[in-house]
């Protein structure tokens, strides 16, 4: 038996990169998985390649649409067991160089669409009885990275809110948990666009030389530990998957 059978769970930013490979993880391990994105020819790519996956349209800024993707999976699905809150952007400038309408794109996308997600599947999984959010943060939620600041501040504010609603399910006690994971630099066609934009001399290429690149199963392996029974005892908490990054 997969250690997600039974389970259905909902990865937005599913298309590429990590959420789609949390998909392959969580399919194989006997999920049934909606992946949401904006990316419709790759969405429905993956829906079609691997078995167990269904495709939906969805913008996480869009709280009706929340409403609407979560109608939609328990409708076809009868339930909802895990949360994969992974949709994001990054864009490249310091604090005296980012356009407001850039630094409030990736703050609406990341940071208020972990929100909305969060808000709208906790009442539907705490009618079910249990269940796992799990948001993706990163390395920069941790550390000041002067060339990210709209991105290090959604990464922040996602380990705070993380925090915050791991103690209100608990005080509700909805046997919800929820926990952030905070990748370093992990090979995916987002991190390969950044590293292309980045100046020489970079301290984001410094990371890159002297920690390394993970791959995205390193952080899927993390996503099912989580979601599955394995995790039971693990809420509130952040995990780094950085190679020592943030000891440094």
């Amino acid at each position: 038996m997969g250690k997600m059978d039974g389970r259905v769970a909902l990865i937005t930013g599913g298309a590429s990169g990590l959420g789609l490979e949390d998909a392959r993880v969580l399919a194989a391990e006997g999920a049934k998985v909606v992946i949401t994105d904006v990316q419709d020819d790759l969405g429905e790519q993956a829906a079609a390649e691997i078995s167990g996956v269904t495709y939906f349209n969805h913008d996480v800024r869009d709280e009706a649409r929340w409403e609407e993707v979560i109608a939609e999976t328990l409708d076809q699905f009868g339930r909802l067991d895990t949360l994969v809150n992974n949709a994001g952007l990054v864009r490249f400038a310091n604090v005296e160089e980012l356009d407001y309408d850039d630094f409030r794109l990736q703050t609406e996308v990341m940071l208020n669409g972990t929100f909305l997600g969060c808000k709208a599947a906790i009442p539907h999984m705490s009618r079910d009885g249990s269940g796992s959010i799990i948001n993706l943060a990163s390395v920069a939620g941790l550390k000041g990275i002067s060339a990210i600041p709209a991105y290090t501040a959604a990464k922040a504010g996602i380990i705070g809110m993380t925090r915050s609603i791991a103690v209100h399910c608990r005080e509700q006690k909805y046997r919800i948990r929820c926990n952030a994971i905070a990748p370093g630099g992990i090979v995916t066609p987002m991190t390969a666009q950044a590293l292309a934009e980045m100046p020489e001399g970079d301290a984001g290429l410094d990371q890159v030389n002297n920690h390394g690149m993970g791959q995205p199963i390193d952080v899927a392996n993390m996503v099912l530990y989580l979601a599955c029974d394995d995790g039971r005892h693990i809420t509130g908490t952040t995990i780094t998957i950085d190679n020592g990054e943030t000891m440094a």
